[in-house]
């Protein structure tokens, strides 16, 4: 295998590996033993998920979650400079995309290390397939405020964006606080702006709707209290 930064894509909640994986990310993984991962205990039982033979107790972890030290963060790459191939082990779909990997890849690029992307399941990509709002031109924004008065701004913002541009405006929310998005945005939007809820992409609990925010109105709303979903929005 090529000494590189691997880009380890993880599942989306509890889906069967052979299911959202290709077996070539397997043969990887068992090549590695030096990992940075957003959660050290998360990331040994995924790789155990991956083949139970995995020898956790010969492999490095290095955590770079809500209160590592970013200063410390180029020594991390210190054994893919020695010439041995690294991992990045995020906590749910692709490294690197809305997740504290993507400073280990700056770094990595700075560097000029090689850094190879693997395929695995991505919410935002998938959501916008799966929502028939406009693929071509699209952004992911994140979290929004959580003041009420800061994010009904930001959301009429994006949806002037949407409108103006013909863009596709995605954003996410803590999964407890989801119903509390959706009501900001039914009392928000226009009633002609459609909106897709893409949530536990990949799962048993997938939902995947789009309606107009008129028709929002006369749904009833699965619990979506413990799923991580996407909003998405356009004209």
């Amino acid at each position: 295998m090529e000494i590189a930064l691997y880009l380890i894509p993880v599942t989306l909640g509890s889906t069967e590996i052979d299911q959202v994986l290709p077996s070539y990310n397997h043969d990887i993984i068992m090549g590695i033993r030096h990992f940075i991962v957003e959660n050290i205990r998360s990331a040994r039982r995924f790789l155990r998920q991956v083949d139970r033979e995995f020898p956790i107790d010969d492999s490095e972890f290095y955590e770079i979650g809500k209160h590592a030290d970013e200063r410390l963060f180029s020594q991390y790459l210190q054994a893919l400079r020695d010439g041995k191939p690294m991992g990045v082990i995020s906590e749910a779909g692709c490294p690197a995309v809305a997740d504290p990997g993507a400073d280990i890849v700056a770094i990595a690029q700075r560097q000029n290390l090689r850094v190879i992307p693997l395929v695995g399941p991505s919410s935002m990509i998938m959501a916008v397939m799966g929502s028939g709002l406009n693929g071509q031109s699209f952004a992911f924004n994140g979290y929004l405020p959580v003041d009420t008065a800061d994010r009904a701004k930001k959301l009429k913002a994006l949806e002037t964006r949407a409108w103006n541009e013909h863009q596709t405006q995605l954003f996410i929310e803590t999964p407890y606080r989801n119903l509390k998005m959706f009501q900001t945005l039914l009392a928000t939007l226009r009633p002609q702006t459609r909106m897709c809820i893409a949530a536990g992409i990949t799962t048993e609990d997938e939902y995947i709707h789009t309606h107009t925010i008129a028709e929002w109105k006369k749904i009833q709303l699965p619990d979506l209290s413990k799923v991580p979903a996407i909003f998405l929005i356009n004209k």
